[in-house]
C-alpha cells in the first residue's frame, strides 16, 4: 500500500482548508465494504441510501445524523442458542458505516423491511444561497436619445 504526503499541496491552497479536510478523513477512514449499500438519485434534490442488512432487526440498528455525517450502525445481539455450521455465507457481524453529507443535505426518513435499510436524504439549499437573476436598468439622471427624436427636434 502506497502513502502519499499531500502536505506540499495544501500551502498553496488558501481558502480550501475544508476540501483538504475532505481529503484527509477520506484517505485515513478507507471505507469498508460490508454491508453492501447503493446511493441512488431519486430526483434533482432528493436522494436515497440503500443498504442490504440481512439478518438484522430493526431493534440492532441505529441511525445517527451530526453535522454533515451519517453514521448507521449494527450491533448484533446473541441469542443464547449454540449453533454449528457446515457453512457460513451469510455475515451477521457488527457493523459501522459512515457517509460524508454534503452540505445542506438533511435525512428525511428512514425503513427496514425484508432486510433493506432505506434511508431518505434531500438537499434543501437556502433561499439567501440560491442563484439570483440581478435585472439591469438604466441610470436614473441619463437620458437616451435616439435618431428618431434627434430628427423631431
Amino acid at each position: 500500500m502506497r502513502t502519499f504526503d499531500l502536505a506540499p499541496l495544501y500551502r498553496s491552497a488558501i481558502g480550501f482548508d475544508r476540501l483538504a479536510q475532505l481529503l484527509n478523513e477520506q484517505r485515513a477512514d478507507a471505507q469498508p465494504s460490508y454491508p453492501p449499500y447503493n446511493i441512488e438519485l431519486v430526483s434533482e434534490d432528493k436522494y436515497r441510501i440503500v443498504m442490504a442488512l440481512a439478518g438484522f432487526s430493526r431493534e440492532e440498528i441505529d441511525i445517527i445524523t451530526e453535522r454533515d455525517s451519517l453514521h448507521v450502525t449494527g450491533r448484533k445481539q446473541k441469542d443464547g442458542v449454540e449453533r454449528t455450521f457446515l457453512h457460513r455465507g451469510i455475515a451477521a457481524r457488527d457493523f459501522e458505516q459512515r457517509f460524508q453529507l454534503a452540505n445542506h443535505v438533511k435525512v428525511t426518513g428512514a425503513t427496514f423491511e425484508n432486510g433493506m435499510l432505506t434511508i431518505d436524504l434531500v438537499r434543501e439549499v437556502p433561499e439567501a444561497l440560491k442563484p439570483r437573476k440581478i435585472e439591469i436598468g438604466t441610470s436614473t439622471g441619463a437620458t437616451v436619445s435616439t435618431l428618431e427624436q434627434r430628427q423631431a427636434a
